[in-house]
């Protein structure tokens, strides 16, 4: 993605040709809607909220100071907007019990999965997200598959760095736990 061109657009937006704004919905539009489902996952709510997302960022342009990439700044527009639809729904999110695996652990299990066929290992993984809290979701997803630095999911869901380390950190071994416990025997028969 060139940030020039969205800052291209940008300018034009502000400069009055409103039109400039679908060059962006239609660039960040499965960007929106992937976080979206990921947090409410519902497929009509994901569809309204990156609607919504667009229709106030679109609104909202005028404020967004250029600090962070304009995917940042819909990033955090959208997790918003989530947060208030999930505690409309009061939604109660139960955490899963530490779990407790050693470095050692990890190494071993990162380099096992190595050797299984790539769907099983996509297969899993997705199901090893599943169990997580959605707050934990959402940042292993920002971070591991939409590529975010730590400094944008800051910036995304207002958490401190050090809080959004610590949080990435425990799901992972979680997830990590998870694969262990679930994926086949031969592939952990020597832990």
């Amino acid at each position: 993605m060139n940030l020039k061109d969205d800052h291209y657009y940008i300018d034009r937006v502000r400069g009055g040709d409103n039109s400039a704004f679908s060059y962006l919905v239609e660039k960040y539009r499965d960007m929106v809607y992937g976080l979206s489902l990921k947090m409410l996952k519902n497929t009509e709510d994901a569809e309204e909220l990156a609607q919504d997302t667009f229709v106030k960022a679109f609104q909202s342009l005028g404020t967004y100071k250029e600090k962070s990439k304009f995917s940042t700044w819909l990033y955090r527009i959208t997790y918003n907007g989530a947060i208030t639809i999930l505690r409309k729904r009061k939604v109660e999110l139960h955490s899963l019990d530490e779990q407790q695996l050693s470095d050692q652990d990890e190494m071993s299990i990162n380099s096992r999965l190595h050797e299984i066929d790539k769907e099983e290992l996509a297969e899993s993984l997705k199901k090893a997200l599943g169990t997580l809290p959605q707050d934990d979701q959402v940042l292993i997803t920002l971070f591991y598959y939409e590529e975010q630095r730590v400094e944008d999911i800051v910036h995304i869901t207002g958490l401190s760095e050090s809080n959004v380390k610590v949080k990435i950190h425990r799901a992972r071994k979680k997830m990590y736990g998870y694969l262990k416990e679930n994926l086949e025997e031969a592939v952990f028969s020597e832990l």
